[in-house]
């Protein structure tokens, strides 16, 4: 009989810590499974991301899991009740695990993830989606589903792919090979690896934190300009985001308040206030 793992995506905001406004921190949590995703947890995760992005106050989202890893996969316990079944199976993957991610990717808030152990299929998806990543020196990634007798959805590899570089990519799903996290940060997919555990959490942290403090309007033109460029260069046959990705008026910024405050400023010799 399954136990009762709790298993859940939670958001809490970091107000009133020192450093910390505005940063929002978002925990993958799936007791005794390494937090591996539920179908519930991908809705969790869209509707965290969702709200978010509505937010006024989100300035830069932490995502982490909580304990000794960020996410093993997805919870296989789950996939005899619907993997067996194209209908359902399609439903999955476009509605429930697309959903999450496609969040997070239209997500204008920026994202810092904190990987530490197992990064592996769904949690590759997940730190896929996120603008800076930083690990643990012990961290391992892949997607080893071959070994499941599947293969990974259309859009999700396409965002794996894009992510990790195609050569590590067919790797990790035709040799189902895992990487640690120095090799990742080689190949460009990590932004920083840090040996200590505490360190590494305190790295991202520091991360999301510096990212708060500047101007946020900025930040969300950046992640707007970036997904629309690539949204171009993809073409309209791209997966994972449609052609209609366009920007609006990219200058139209030049009376905001945020961007007065932030050459008065310099030219004042002061810091900006955001």
């Amino acid at each position: 009989m399954r136990s009762m793992a709790a298993a859940e995506v939670v958001a809490e905001r970091a107000a009133g810590q020192a450093g910390q406004a505005g940063v929002v921190q978002v925990t993958l949590r799936h007791t005794g499974r390494l937090n591996a995703m539920s179908r519930a947890m991908w809705q969790q995760l869209r509707a965290v991301f969702k709200d978010i992005q509505r937010s006024h106050e989100a300035r830069c989202v932490l995502i982490e899991g909580e304990g000794a890893a960020f996410c093993a996969g997805g919870d296989i316990s789950e996939y005899p009740g619907f993997r067996f079944d194209a209908a359902a199976l399609r439903e999955f993957h476009e509605g429930d695990v697309w959903g999450g991610l496609s969040a997070m990717l239209d997500c204008d808030v920026p994202i810092v993830a904190h990987i530490t152990g197992a990064c592996m299929g769904a949690g590759v998806e997940i730190a896929s989606c996120c603008d800076v990543r930083v690990a643990h020196a012990g961290a391992r990634f892949g997607a080893p589903i071959a070994r499941l007798g599947f293969p990974m959805a259309p859009r999700e590899a396409q965002l794996v792919a894009g992510a990790v570089g195609e050569v590590i990519a067919r790797q990790m799903l035709l040799e189902a090979a895992t990487f640690g996290a120095d090799e990742m940060f080689a190949r460009g997919f990590l932004s920083r690896v840090v040996a200590g555990a505490e360190e590494a959490r305190a790295e991202a942290l520091a991360s999301a934190c510096r990212i708060a403090a500047l101007a946020p309007g900025a930040a969300r033109l950046n992640k707007q300009t970036l997904r629309a460029l690539k949204s171009v260069q993809q073409g309209p046959q791209a997966t994972d985001h449609p052609p209609g990705h366009t920007l609006p008026d990219p200058y139209a910024y030049a009376d905001s308040a945020e961007h007065r405050e932030g050459i008065t400023a310099f030219l004042e010799k002061r810091p900006p206030v955001f």
